[in-house]
């Protein structure tokens, strides 16, 4: 039986300029650093906190390709959420994070925002 979602894999061209994207812009914790050398692989564990249920890992997207050609290396749909989402989303904006309208979508407010790499993920406030 299913319980939880533990890691959502994020594969991006540059892991080091995505982990600078994640830890000084996001304010996200590094919670592992890790890999292979022999099978030519790094993973980088990240996660809001360092207890987080769910944490996001860092893959690069070329060598994941190459050991699994028919994976779907696409952006997940990814929803974030805030417990102050007005201060999260002035704090985006003073790091230059590109973001798009703070809004009401009926159930509370949102907004999207992009990484380095031009990848969309959202944020929604929690009531």
């Amino acid at each position: 039986m299913i319980n939880k979602l533990g890691q959502v894999m994020l594969y991006v061209h540059d892991q080091n300029k995505a982990e600078a994207f994640w830890k000084n812009k996001v304010g996200f914790k590094v919670i592992a650093n890790g890999g292979s050398e022999e099978m030519g692989i790094r993973w980088i564990e990240i996660a809001p906190t360092e207890n987080a249920a769910t944490t996001l890992i860092l893959h690069d997207k070329e060598v994941i390709s190459k050991m699994s050609p028919d994976l779907n290396l696409g952006t997940p749909s990814l929803m974030f959420y805030s417990d102050n989402i007005e201060e999260l989303y002035a704090e985006f904006k003073g790091k230059n994070i590109e973001t798009g309208e703070l809004v009401n979508i009926g159930t509370g407010r949102s907004f999207n925002f992009a990484d380095d790499e031009g990848n969309y993920f959202a944020v929604m406030e929690t009531l």
